[in-house]
């Protein structure tokens, strides 16, 4: 049973970890990703639609993204979605497909970026430490209930830091990298 728990908590961090990866999958570094316009939503038909349900995204050359809708009806609703997603795009329609070109970033973009990527490696470390907390509340409660005894509760929790301690480790080296490639120029 405690184990078990053990492993759970884990892969609740792990999954904090996936969502850090995709948070660092949204920040735009100066090189065209597709990935950057995964939360872009198009009001397609009176209601709103990820924009990868309505067309496919290619990357042809590093700086530039083009977006080749499926329906060419719904060409100016995706560039307006584009343009109003606030990621700092200008796309331009040709009438049959979108081109997105990035521009290059300024020192001062590139910090600002950093900065962000920070703040979700921060929230990141907050959710793992969470986990832990409530990871050993439950073996906590488990041992004043006498389900486990006091050299478990104290193995256990040993167990949980480590998992803490590495998943941790792993969002700072995950920092890191995303840092280098925002600042390189």
């Amino acid at each position: 049973m405690s184990t078990n728990s053990v492993k759970e908590a884990a892969e609740r961090m792990d999954k904090a970890l996936t969502a850090l990866a995709h948070e660092f999958g949204g920040v735009h570094t100066g090189r065209a990703a597709a990935s950057i316009l995964d939360k872009v939503s198009v009001e397609y038909y009176g209601s709103p639609t990820p924009l990868n349900q309505l067309s496919s995204v290619s990357v042809p050359e590093p700086q530039m993204l083009v977006v080749s809708p499926y329906d060419k009806s719904s060409l100016n609703a995706i560039e307006k979605a584009i343009r109003s997603a606030d990621l700092g795009l200008n796309p331009s329609n040709d009438g049959v497909v979108i081109r997105v070109p990035f521009p290059p970033l300024t020192e001062e973009r590139r910090k600002e970026l950093v900065k962000l990527c920070k703040h979700y490696a921060e929230e990141a470390r907050v959710a793992v430490r969470n986990i832990r907390r409530d990871a050993n509340d439950h073996f906590k409660r488990q041992e004043k209930d006498h389900e486990i005894s006091e050299d478990d509760l104290r193995r256990i929790e040993t167990e949980v830091q480590k998992a803490t301690d590495a998943h941790v480790a792993e969002i700072d080296e995950m920092l890191k990298r995303k840092e280098a490639e925002i600042m390189e120029v």
